[in-house]
């Protein structure tokens, strides 16, 4: 069974519902934890939601720099898909594995709403099972959740299709561009601020729209 790893740092509250969520969809859920240099032979990583390390010093910043990090930042440069959700995708720019970063909200306070996004990118590791241009509806839950990038950055994913999915009809947190989420140049690592894990189910979460990060990863294994 195709495995995938989810890493628990210090203050992450969404790493059981992200195994949750690859449970749900076939793949075997693999905890990992943030001082073991190891990845346990997974054949792709989460990194979930919440406040690693108490968000000291900025958010994810001190995550990046944890003993898994090394194993994997090697791994996602040697084509192994990586998800990093809300706090997740902080510390995926804060290890440089994407680029930009994420501030704190433009309205200064917490949010926390059902969120619909727009597919822009589909063919990425996470998201070949939506189709472009897709809505979907997406839980949004943080305080520092405004990507900003310089313009010559903005620029060049916009160019080169590296936004996967914008905010529709409102922006919740003054992203730039409406961005909600972006991929790499090799479409393997993927992070966006709304949480898909808690999206899997009809009876919990705002319907199931969510659960196709998680089978599009299992499907971009196997291919």
């Amino acid at each position: 069974m195709t495995s995938i790893g989810v890493v628990t740092f210090p203050g992450s509250l969404d790493d059981r519902d992200a195994r949750t969520a690859i449970a749900a969809a076939g793949g075997e859920a693999v905890a990992l934890w943030h001082g073991d240099a190891d990845l346990r032979g997974v054949d792709a990583i989460v990194l979930p939601g919440g406040f690693s390390y108490g968000d000291y010093l900025r958010c994810g910043a001190i995550a990046s720099f944890a003993p898994v990090m090394e194993r994997v930042i090697e791994a996602a440069h040697a084509g192994t898909p990586v998800l990093g959700i809300c706090n997740g995708f902080q510390i995926l720019c804060e290890s440089h594995l994407l680029p930009g970063a994420l501030i704190r909200n433009d309205h200064r306070t917490f949010l926390c709403r059902d969120q619909d996004l727009i597919v822009e990118n589909s063919s990425t590791a996470w998201t070949n099972d939506y189709t472009e241009g897709q809505r979907i509806t997406i839980p949004l839950k943080n305080g520092e959740g405004g990507f900003v990038a310089d313009e010559q950055t903005v620029a060049m994913l916009e160019a080169e299709g590296r936004v996967v999915f914008r905010y529709a009809d409102v922006n919740p947190n003054g992203s730039v561009n409406n961005i909600a989420g972006i991929t790499n140049e090799r479409g393997n690592v993927v992070g966006l601020m709304p949480h898909p894990e808690h999206a899997i189910s009809d009876l919990t979460g705002p319907g199931t729209d969510g659960l196709p990060f998680f089978t599009s990863a299992l499907k971009a294994l196997v291919s």
